[in-house]
């Protein structure tokens, strides 16, 4: 009995693809027992027992449900006792990185193929953004993340626009970050940023700006302006509040010294004419 399979002994896939784990074989002329096919998993520790998921015996396929990773496993093939004892897996998952071994039996002869399986995730979308006002003569950095997928992950900015990326620009792979120096309007245009691993890229687009810079003149005047009108209004005000604070305590002495050198009758005399005084004013 020999197993004839020449795949890589690690797979790597993405979280939700399908996947076969092959495990052909070739019995001998001599080998003239009964088949028996048994796929497990390796357990790593060493003082556990490795993990059985499926079996064929006599013709008989059985699937052992009582393992986690058991739903969507099937033999590949219609007949496993044709020379292909293969695993398939429908919908994977990151519980299904393992170590996988294939072992076919037919006494006398038995032989064994093992092989890993790394599960990741692909890299999400990611969001591009630009840090600084754009503006021309200044610096400026475009950053790029993906929130998730299986490290490492790789950043790579190219420009699809007016030309390749500026000379005098540094990007870092690892935490996505495109930076300008000193911006120009040349480097303005469209800017995509993709992000890879092992098992997937994704990427996303920024339209860079290059704006001119305020006129400094103009913002150091108008500010200058603004603050004088600020203090000619707290002045005209206070002046104001002033003003009628004076009055009314002018008024309260008068009325004082009205109270105390008048009479009853003269004071409530002159209190009457004072309001008639207002009265007729008030109907001019």
């Amino acid at each position: 009995m020999q197993v004839t399979s020449t795949g890589p002994r690690t797979i790597q896939k993405a979280e939700g693809e399908s996947v076969t784990l092959g495990c052909s074989y070739t019995a001998s002329p001599l080998d003239t027992g009964e088949l028996d096919i048994e796929w497990s998993v390796i357990s790593p520790d060493t003082t556990q027992k490795d993990q059985m998921l499926m079996t064929y015996t006599s013709g008989t396929k059985y699937v052992y449900g009582n393992h986690p990773l058991a739903n969507g496993l099937r033999f590949a093939a219609p007949d496993p006792s044709k020379g292909d004892a293969s695993l398939s897996i429908a919908v994977l998952s990151r519980a299904h990185s393992a170590t996988y071994q294939c072992k076919v039996k037919k006494a006398p002869g038995v032989d064994m193929h093992k092989v890993s399986l790394v599960v990741m995730v692909k890299p999400s979308v990611p969001k591009c953004w630009v840090e600084g006002g754009e503006l021309v003569g200044e610096a400026v950095a475009l950053h790029c993340h993906s929130a998730r997928g299986s490290t490492p992950l790789t950043y790579t900015w190219r420009r699809e626009s007016a030309g390749s990326i500026p000379a005098i620009a540094t990007q870092d792979s690892v935490t996505g970050e495109l930076k300008i120096s000193n911006h120009s309007q040349s480097y303005a245009g469209i800017y995509l940023c993709e992000v890879n691993n092992v098992v997937g890229a994704e990427h996303c687009r920024i339209n860079l700006k290059a704006n001119k810079p305020p006129n400094r003149a103009a913002v150091i005047v108008g500010t200058i302006v603004g603050s004088l009108l600020l203090i000619l209004i707290l002045l005209v005000l206070i002046g104001l509040l002033y003003w009628k604070l004076s009055n009314r305590h002018h008024y309260e002495k008068e009325f004082s010294n009205e109270i105390r050198y008048c009479t009853a009758p003269q004071l409530q005399q002159r209190q009457q004419s004072r309001f008639k005084g207002v009265g007729s004013l008030m109907v001019r």
